[in-house]
């Protein structure tokens, strides 16, 4: 056979991809530890620094971009449930770092601001305010992060009995 006839054939079922080299199920696991390990250490940094969760932290940074936010639109902005928003504006107004205001035009509807003294805790709190997964993930591209969801997803479905709700409440050690 010519060998222009036989580089036109191909395989129908293509390559077979190996393994980059040194990637292993416990290698991507390793991943994950620094992941979560990190952005647990630097929650708790936070806290040591500001007297505030990193959860607490990040709403005060999200009020500070957008005052007068709803209860339900900073829950969007997090990924929470309201429930666990309004619980959180609670212990943050109880703390006298937001206050909450009630439109004249309709008494139904709550906006949160930042009081001074929540300007003041969000001046010289540690930075990234938002926490530093939260941060990372803001600040990849728009493909990668495609990619990145598209590998997640792939990995929860092998996961048996999985909670869906878990993606609406913040990691335990930002709370």
């Amino acid at each position: 056979m010519p060998a222009s006839q036989s580089s036109s054939k191909k395989s129908t079922e293509g390559p077979v991809e190996k393994p980059a080299k040194g990637i292993t199920p416990l290698s991507a696991l390793q991943r994950f530890r620094v992941l979560i390990r990190t952005a647990q250490r630097h929650s708790q940094w936070i806290e040591r620094q500001s007297g505030v969760t990193g959860a607490q932290l990040w709403a005060l940074q999200e009020l500070s971009e957008a005052p007068g936010l709803r209860v339900g639109e900073l829950a969007n902005r997090m990924a929470l449930h309201q429930s666990t928003a309004s619980n959180m504006i609670d212990r943050l107004e109880t703390g006298k770092l937001i206050r909450k205001e009630r439109t004249s035009a309709d008494q139904r509807v709550v906006r949160l601001y930042l009081t001074d003294d929540g300007i003041a805790l969000l001046e010289r709190a540690p930075s990234p305010a938002r926490g530093v997964l939260p941060e990372a993930l803001r600040l990849m591209q728009q493909d990668e992060l495609v990619q990145l969801q598209a590998s997640l997803d792939g990995l929860l479905k092998q996961i048996k009995h999985l909670d869906e709700g878990f993606g609406m409440q913040p990691l335990p050690f930002t709370e």
